[in-house]
């Protein structure tokens, strides 16, 4: 009786490491309407250079899987090179974590159409790519008013123009740096500091950071922002 309830304990324990395991791998389900033949590139950068993890050759059948494991969540990228070879021009940039995504898109606005599901990472990125774009039509908005100044603009209205752009642009900051912190639980907090709001007056990077949690700190993201913040600091020092 105790062999054969051995048994089954070391089962259970085989079968409990396996769905373990199974969490811990990020596996990636999608579709490309409208490409017929192609390749799909699977990327992510590593210190600076972009690499190729995988690919998958489309000839008909426009579904693909990719599966990796993520050490820590950080953003990965897809891209298409189409039947002649050449690169589509915009590509799709999602948040990647171990869990099961799903990634929809059209040829004809790969990027922008594209629908990311599963990775609550991704979730809180699209809410801020949001947020952004507000920020992003109200500057094309003062473009177009100084454009349609032509020649005809005055030294005073160019100036009240610049003015509301560099006050976009310090709204723009804090409203990155105030969704990071509502987001410090998240490993998209750091990166939107690194990637947006880098050069912003270091007192706000370290508020960022200060105010991540124990395992962001700990993730890939966390440990370059507090690296940059060092050595920022340094470099504002000797300056």
């Amino acid at each position: 009786m105790r062999y054969f309830l051995l048994i089954a304990i070391v089962l259970v324990s085989l079968v409990s490491c396996n769905e373990t395991k199974d969490t811990e791998v990020m596996n990636i389900t999608g579709t490309v309407k409208g490409l017929k033949k192609g390749t799909i590139l699977f990327q992510k950068f590593e210190d600076t250079v972009l690499i190729t993890i995988d690919s998958v050759i489309v000839d008909g059948n426009s579904n693909f899987k990719f599966s990796d494991k993520v050490e820590s969540p950080e953003v990965y990228y897809l891209y298409v090179r189409l039947k002649d070879g050449t690169l589509k021009d915009d590509r799709i940039t999602f948040f990647a974590e171990n869990s099961d995504i799903n990634i929809t898109t059209n040829l004809k606005n790969f990027g922008s159409a594209a629908v990311v599901t599963g990775s609550e990472n991704d979730k809180a990125y699209r809410d801020y790519l949001k947020l952004k774009n507000r920020y992003v039509i109200k500057n094309l908005s003062l473009i177009e008013e100084r454009l349609k100044l032509k020649n005809n603009a005055s030294e005073a209205s160019l100036a009240k123009i610049e003015d509301k752009q560099r006050a976009l642009h310090s709204s723009k900051y804090f409203a990155t740096i105030n969704f990071a912190l509502n987001h410090k639980e998240y490993e998209l907090a750091p990166y939107l500091v690194l990637s947006e709001v880098y050069d912003a007056n270091i007192k706000y990077l370290d508020t960022v950071y200060n105010a991540l949690t124990p395992k962001v700190k700990d993730s890939k993201y966390g440990k370059e922002l507090e690296s940059f913040i060092v050595n920022r600091k340094k470099t504002d020092t000797i300056l």
